[in-house]
């Protein structure tokens, strides 16, 4: 499989993954325009996508949903609730509602929801299989049960590393919102994702991209720092990678 984070942060949301010439977005949550735009810059085409699964029904995972599905002919795989929380898509026709914890098979890929901890009707991430594994987990407030076992098993992890307490804690934000963010419904912290890679992930573990980053209260150099608690372990060095906002990170091979 190959794999690639067109965007991620609070502005937008939308990962992108393939399997031969079958191939997927997790989440649409910029435009249609950018979208396409990001696909081009590592040489993919809408197209092909065969379908759009969205985690939730915030803006910065649905917002670009609606215009691609119809463009493009894509279905669009949600939770009931989420469907029923949010404009996902003009088109009932192209709505295909999925349990939290079903798989969709899309040529040899098999993607499985799982629910998670969020601020959200019924939120979900998903692993994506076909002999390897990748999980796209971000939008989580802790590591619960379902994130901890899909770390544990996975070749490749997006994984939300959102805020650095301190920078939160001194930071500007309103206490009602920092208290939400360092909340079990609300973002994981960096020390907090690195933990929970360190104890649970294992040496299959090849690539490991930083997702989901807070603007104003995290940075790229910190969120790396955070995960050099890896060194404690031996024969453990996945490659670390930050995803962005604003443009895609390279098409990772799986």
């Amino acid at each position: 499989m190959k794999a690639s984070a067109l965007a991620s942060g609070s502005s937008g949301n939308c990962f992108f993954i393939e399997d031969k010439r079958d191939s997927i977005l997790v989440d649409a949550g910029i435009s249609t325009k950018q979208i396409i735009l990001r696909l081009g810059l590592i040489g993919k085409n809408p197209e092909n996508i065969k379908a759009i699964f969205i985690t939730h029904e915030h803006s910065d995972h649905i917002r670009g949903a609606d215009y691609l599905a119809r463009k493009f002919n894509i279905p669009i795989f949600a939770t009931k609730k989420t469907i029923e929380n949010c404009d996902i898509c003009s088109n009932e026709d192209l709505i295909n509602p999925i349990n939290n914890n079903e798989s969709v098979d899309i040529g040899r890929m098999r993607i499985e929801a799982f629910s998670k901890s969020h601020r959200a009707f019924d939120p979900v991430s998903y692993n994506i299989s076909n002999g390897n594994k990748i999980s796209i987990i971000t939008d989580i407030g802790y590591a619960c049960p379902n994130v901890i076992s899909n770390v544990s098993d996975s070749d490749m992890l997006f994984l939300e590393s959102n805020h650095d307490v301190d920078i939160l804690e001194n930071g500007h934000y309103p206490y009602f919102l920092k208290k939400w963010i360092k909340s079990d419904i609300g973002h994981i912290s960096n020390i907090d994702a690195a933990n929970c890679v360190l104890e649970n992930a294992r040496s299959r573990l090849k690539y490991l991209v930083l997702s989901h980053l807070s603007e104003n209260n995290n940075t790229p150099q910190v969120a790396l720092d955070s995960f050099s608690v890896l060194r404690k372990r031996n024969r453990f060095n996945p490659r670390i990678f930050i995803s962005d906002r604003y443009c895609p990170t390279e098409l990772f091979n799986i």
